[in-house]
């Protein structure tokens, strides 16, 4: 099938392809056997009615469309290919020419990804800082052990920091309850913070059976934010005892005999913690650097898209938790934005650059060819199933229902072409020393999750035969076969 390309502007072209009827005939012959099979024609059994018929009752214009629709997607497919382009987005189609029985011609209109210059990743270097103290964590970690392992008495004598107090907390503003401010039979260690102002203050001294009142600032939900009345009653006082650091302690809470071993296995956890987000920092610097010394534009329409749906994303989290704009700002210190319109203006900025990288680490994946095979597609299951609280099961039935392996293979490319930017790249850390990530898996993650091999292999059985050679690079040509149709499909949520 002939075509031609003509250039619009470096992000959009317009592709003009010629379907001769030879090539069109298969698609006419379907298309008269399809609506043969669906009209009633007295005289003519369901299946057998001549093409004549056909044309007189129902009209060679709609035999036509039907076929013509049936051809799109492989003539743009194969212009596609033929010119070498990567579309971004579904392409605008429309039939310019059609002489019956001599040839069809379609325009089509698409953005596509600009062309431009990789930068050699040599000239990446990046400065991340050192990895930070491990103690911290490993006491931290040890801490949580013994505070899971702890043994608890009921007291009968006022609460003291480190009780465990069960609490009921009714919230009220001006002498009218808040509903939403109010919970019963809360389990909470005295002097462990994280729930509300002024509340270990209160408790503190109290027994059980006895009320008070605070006034607090309420931390979370619609009324993050609102100052209000917190009567507290307490129905329970328990003394905590922790447990001595011993090795009896270590074979209780672990798989090791002795108290040494057992810390020397935190040691390596945190350390391993530390590294791992030492080499997220250098990837995330690394792409960002790379970003800098890369030009090239996007087309509008992707770019506004790309902002839209991420603000949508937003607004629906904050629905969900019951938060405006406003009150997420005035309750989340770690937020720097002051005002909604700084707010926004972060997020496009960052939305609009999430899709530069993605579009800049497919044109790396592309040029380096690099290919998924089923085992790396499987493990990013595994790891989607952690990250999600589900089963890889679960999570490969999602992506077959939704039809996510493309996505997902994607995915996966752009983390093992991140991986080869960081592997060409110079990354040190605040004193001047090379960083080493041979740590860092072949595809450019931080897998900590060790799948065994059984479960893993029956994962891999299910996933659709014909998906599990290696697959290319996933192109947006399926886009093509929604232009049969001229139909939008909203996109299911991932």
């Amino acid at each position: 099938m002939p075509s031609t390309v003509e250039q619009l502007s470096p992000t959009r072209v317009k592709l003009t392809i010629e379907i001769p009827f030879a090539d069109l005939k298969p698609a006419i012959d379907k298309a008269y056997a399809q609506i043969g099979s669906q009209i009633t024609v007295p005289g003519f059994r369901k299946g057998k009615v001549p093409a004549a018929v056909i044309n007189q009752r129902v009209g060679r214009g709609a035999v036509l469309q039907d076929a013509i629709n049936e051809a799109i997607p492989q003539a743009y497919a194969a212009a596609v290919a033929e010119h070498k382009l990567t579309p971004l987005a579904q392409p605008e189609i429309d039939i310019s020419k059609l002489e019956d029985n001599d040839l069809v011609e379609l325009v089509a209109e698409v953005d596509v990804r600009p062309d431009f210059d990789l930068p050699d990743f040599t000239l990446v270097n990046v400065s991340v800082d050192n990895i930070a103290d491990t103690a911290p964590i490993i006491e931290e970690r040890t801490d949580l052990l013994r505070q899971r392992f702890a043994t608890t008495t009921d007291v009968e004598r006022a609460a003291e920091d480190g009780d465990l107090v069960v609490l009921d907390l009714e919230g009220s503003n001006d002498g009218a309850p808040l509903e939403e401010a109010s919970a019963q039979g809360i389990s909470y260690i005295l002097g462990s913070g994280g729930m509300l102002d002024g509340l270990d203050e209160a408790v503190t001294g109290l027994s059980a059976g006895d009320t008070t009142t605070f006034t607090s600032t309420l931390v979370g939900g619609a009324l993050l934010g609102q100052v209000a009345d917190i009567t507290v009653t307490v129905s329970k006082v328990s003394s905590r005892e922790l447990p001595e650091l011993t090795d009896d302690f270590a074979q209780l809470v672990s798989e090791f005999d002795t108290l040494a071993e057992m810390q020397a296995d935190l040691a390596d956890g945190a350390v391993r913690q530390a590294r791992l987000e030492q080499a997220g920092s250098a990837r995330d610097k690394v792409l960002e650097a790379l970003l800098d010394l890369t030009s090239f534009e996007l087309p509008e329409s992707l770019v506004l898209a790309e902002k839209a749906a991420r603000r949508n994303q937003i607004n629906g989290q904050l629905r969900q938790a019951g938060l405006t704009i406003e009150s997420y700002l005035d309750g989340n210190e770690a937020e720097t934005a002051q005002t909604p319109e700084e707010f926004w203006e972060n997020v496009d900025a960052s939305s609009e650059k999430s899709l530069k990288a993605q579009v800049l680490l497919d044109k790396v994946a592309d040029e380096r060819e690099i290919q998924v095979d089923n085992q790396e597609l499987t493990m990013l299951i595994y790891r989607k199933a952690q990250e999600n609280g589900t089963t890889p099961e679960q999570e490969l039935s999602h992506m077959q229902e939704h039809d996510h392996m493309g996505e997902w293979v994607g995915e996966i490319r752009r983390g093992k072409a991140l991986g080869l930017i960081v592997a060409g790249a110079t990354i040190t850390d605040a004193d001047g020393n090379a960083i080493d990530l041979a740590h860092l898996n072949a595809d450019g993650t931080f897998n900590e999750v060790e799948a065994d091999e059984p479960a893993a292999e029956e994962v891999a059985d299910e996933l659709p035969k014909a998906k599990r050679k290696k697959a290319p690079a996933p192109s947006f040509d399926e886009a093509a076969a929604a232009t049969k149709a001229k139909k939008e499909t909203p996109e299911d949520e991932a």
